[in-house]
């Protein structure tokens, strides 16, 4: 078994504390995309650790889910001590 390098893990967390906020909040993907200004695919790319966020993507899911950035990294923060 290979194991995930560090960037993999980061980008995996990130997904998982996207998909867990959104959740909270009862907003479908759909939502939470045009909410965003992204594409609907690209937000379940980021959610399945596929796609890195970029710090403007970051600010835009943060907005779209009424949080402050430092808040979504926080619970990224929080997932990768879980792993």
């Amino acid at each position: 078994m290979q194991m995930m390098s560090e960037e993999e893990n980061i980008r995996i967390a990130f997904g998982k504390a996207v998909k867990s906020l959104r959740q909270e909040k009862n907003i479908s993907q759909e939502k939470l995309a045009e909410y965003a200004n992204l594409d609907r695919s690209y937000i379940s790319l980021i959610e399945r650790g596929i796609n890195s966020a970029s710090v403007i993507t970051l600010f835009k899911i943060g907005s779209a889910l009424d949080i402050d950035p430092t808040d979504l990294i926080a619970a990224t923060k929080a997932h990768l001590k879980e792993e």
